[in-house]
């Protein structure tokens, strides 16, 4: 079992920049794949971006490609999301999730998730 807590979100300016942290508790954090994802009011929840359980392998979806930066530090228990170059399509609730196994962009196959950060990116 995986506990997931995220924090870092807010309001910003077009151009700006956020970084969200998700905080994880329970056992063999290391072991899990993580992925962020989003969901704006009215839209259903899109991929944004996944983290093999080393960090050796990352993947991201076109629409943040080059903006945003996933990492993790198992020591710590926490993966992060550095976002870079905001706009405001990018408003939305962000929701760290965690699965056993291989990373993947399906929401589907994440097992755990966290209760969700709201970022707000205005024009």
């Amino acid at each position: 079992q995986v506990q997931l807590v995220e924090s870092g979100g807010g309001l910003v300016q077009a151009g700006g920049s956020l970084r969200l942290s998700c905080a994880a508790s329970g056992r063999s954090f290391s072991t899990y794949a993580m992925g962020w994802f989003r969901q704006a009011p009215g839209k259903e929840r899109e991929s944004v971006t996944a983290i093999s359980w080393s960090g050796v392998s990352t993947y991201y979806a076109d629409s943040v490609k080059g903006r945003f930066t996933i990492s993790r530090d198992n020591a710590k228990n926490t993966v992060y999301l550095q976002m870079n170059s905001l706009k405001p399509e990018d408003t939305a609730v962000y929701y760290c999730a965690a699965r056993s196994g291989l990373a993947t962009m399906s929401p589907h196959e994440y097992h755990y998730w966290g209760q969700g950060t709201q970022v707000t990116v205005s024009s």
